[in-house]
């Protein structure tokens, strides 16, 4: 009798750890679903100090959020459309590759550019003048599975960058110096 009051305790408690693992705990990462507008909003508002946590980072497919008791949330990005983050530079720029909503700082903070970007085709998707935020980057969101010219001038300063949006791509590009 006894050790089926143990067998029935550690299937209980073995249960229990379990489920706390799928609840976004410490132990495992929440899934959350959103449409495509909330998850570019809650993009934009890491992007522009709306929204704080302890770590908000963009891969080419998820939004991964860290809480301040280190539970991770993970959202899925559209299905259809990339995010990239540009910090043109003229002087000073850092390595980056999945850029950090949170983290991240570029060099020209709240500057103005004129931004063109032409797709592989020719087809000019954007071509505009756009403010980086407070962080010094300028965020855009693409077509996937492309390749892209990306132009940025400010003043009589000027770059160019080839960029791709597959799986796996950059999410952060801090390469692109003015001249």
């Amino acid at each position: 009798m006894r050790n089926r009051y143990l067998v029935w305790l550690l299937l209980i408690a073995s249960i229990s750890l379990l489920l706390s693992g799928c609840t976004g705990g410490k132990l495992g990462k929440e899934r959350t679903s959103q449409s495509a507008e909330e998850i570019k909003q809650m993009v934009n508002d890491f992007s522009t100090d709306k929204l704080s946590a302890e770590g908000a980072s963009i891969t080419s497919h998820q939004l991964i959020v860290t809480s301040l008791d280190q539970s991770k949330t993970t959202y899925e990005l559209p299905k259809d459309e990339f995010f990239v983050s540009i910090a043109p530079y003229i002087n000073e720029t850092h390595p980056c590759a999945i850029h950090s909503l949170t983290g991240c700082q570029g060099e020209m903070s709240s500057e103005s550019f004129e931004v063109k970007v032409t797709d592989q085709d020719g087809n000019v998707i954007i071509d505009d003048t756009l403010q980086a935020h407070n962080n010094g980057f300028i965020d855009i969101w693409l077509p996937r599975d492309r390749k892209y010219e990306v132009e940025i001038g400010h003043g009589d300063k000027s770059g160019k960058e080839e960029i791709s949006t597959f799986e796996g791509d950059n999410t952060c590009i801090s390469t692109m110096q003015l001249s």
